[in-house]
């Protein structure tokens, strides 16, 4: 959690028509963003396919040309093409309309700074007090102007085809790409036909209402399905803005990003040290540092705290299970894209398929719940004494891990073992009692 009163871990996000995704909150704040970004200062606006992005794109606008700031409309954009179009214009700073893998009644706003990095926090403490002050507009010579940029999905396909590798393809590939009726649907299967594979295309028909709705990343389940009826070589999931990617292999095995990091790990990135999460699988830890004699550091759950590890420890490779995975080495933020082709050069180097290369890392199993409510004290003492007996059945064994989401009104547990049944049994067990908790007190 963070000190501030309106971004959170990953910008400003809440539920449309909420005292934070509202029209005269979102107006005021694109004048804030641009009276600290000064007169004549240019900025991006990217948004995925959710139905209230046409409403928070015109009120982002007005209130920046408000300040005297341009702005240049990319309409539909994955969140980290909008980070490296921000720095391929050189404009002051980039915007993201998006809820990521939330579901359309959700929205949200994420900034990028002109390096293509998010906002330093320094910057948010800035915006933050000018929300508190009144708009004033600026003189009606200096209002900004609105472009629309037509040819941006093309120069963002063309930067991630280039970071295969000039010498690689995707011939003899038959892929099945899921793009949760997001922010990708119009430049992920492009990417990946344009490299050589034969690719089925689904969830690339947005209407506004249908993104993440039983598919892309936060539903790999669907993707299975269709690999396995296609006889595909592998499917690849992104959530609604592009930043995550989950993987499946010919079997129908669900490819998480633990999985995937320790893949890019060992045959791509060659990397000093790897950051990982509260979250990421004892076994990525394991197989890191006794099988490939790479350090392993863990961070608290956000791309945020993952991005802040690298830089103190000046590595360039980190990320989480839920598929968020950053390579600095190649682009400044998470990249579902990206780091997909990162897996798919592994497989085009070493000649495995991906259930061979996954089948390398060592992996406990994991059972992860989401108990939907808010408020919720977690130092209660009855969840404390059922998280105390939780850990005493546990034992040496494994681990468990509970806490508030930064992004959902949840709360998320998190069991580790090495027996299944076992950890089940404990996962529902402190699922009941966060619940009992709980009982009376509004849920999302």
């Amino acid at each position: 959690m963070t000190n501030n009163k309106y971004f959170g871990t990953d910008g400003i996000r809440g539920r449309v028509g909420s005292s934070m995704i509202n029209p005269e909150f979102v107006l005021k704040l694109g004048w804030a963003v641009g009276s600290v970004l000064g007169l004549g200062s240019k900025v991006l606006i990217g948004k995925d396919t959710r139905i209230s992005g046409y409403l928070l794109e015109s009120l982002l606008e007005a209130g920046l040309s408000a300040a005297g700031v341009t702005t240049n409309l990319l309409g539909p954009m994955p969140t980290p093409a909008v980070a490296y179009l921000t720095r391929a214009f050189r404009v002051n700073a980039g915007i993201v309309i998006s809820a990521s893998h939330n579901p359309y009644s959700d929205n949200g706003i994420k900034f990028f700074s002109a390096e293509g990095t998010k906002l330093p926090s320094s910057i948010e403490a800035a915006i933050e007090k000018q929300m508190d002050k009144p708009l004033l507009m600026v003189d009606a010579a200096h209002l900004g102007k609105a472009h629309r940029i037509d040819d941006a999905a093309g120069r963002y396909i063309e930067f991630c085809k280039s970071t295969l590798g000039i010498n690689r393809n995707l011939n003899g590939l038959k892929i099945i790409v899921d793009c949760a009726n997001g922010a990708t649907y119009h430049i992920a299967p492009f990417v990946f036909k344009e490299l050589g594979a034969e690719v089925l295309e689904i969830g690339t028909e947005p209407d506004g209402f249908n993104i993440n709705q039983n598919c892309g990343s936060t539903h790999p389940e669907t993707l299975a399905k269709i690999v396995n009826a296609e006889q595909a070589d592998l499917g690849i999931a992104f959530d609604g803005d592009g930043d995550r990617v989950i993987m499946v292999d010919h079997k129908g095995e669900i490819v998480d990003g633990d999985e995937l990091l320790f893949i890019m790990a060992k045959y791509r990135a060659k990397p000093q040290g790897i950051i990982g999460t509260l979250m990421s699988n004892i076994g990525l830890e394991r197989s890191l540092v006794e099988k490939l004699n790479i350090p392993f550091k863990r961070t608290k759950v956000g791309d945020k705290y993952v991005m802040e590890a690298l830089k103190e420890n000046n590595w360039f490779l980190g990320g989480e299970s839920s598929g968020h995975i950053v390579n600095l080495n190649l682009t400044t933020t998470g990249d579902g894209i990206v780091s997909a082709l990162q897996v798919l050069g592994a497989i085009c180097d070493t000649k495995k398929n991906l259930h061979e290369l996954k089948s390398e890392m060592l992996k406990f199993p994991q059972i992860l719940i989401n108990v939907k409510a808010t408020d919720v004290n977690l130092n209660h003492p009855k969840i404390n004494a059922a998280l105390k007996q939780a850990e005493t059945t546990l034992g040496n064994t494994g681990r468990i891990l509970v806490r508030a989401s930064g992004t959902e009104t949840c709360v998320r547990i998190m069991v580790e073992g090495e027996n299944k049944k076992q950890i089940k049994t404990i996962a529902e067990g402190l699922a009941n009692e966060i619940k009992r908790v709980s009982i009376g007190k509004p849920c999302k």
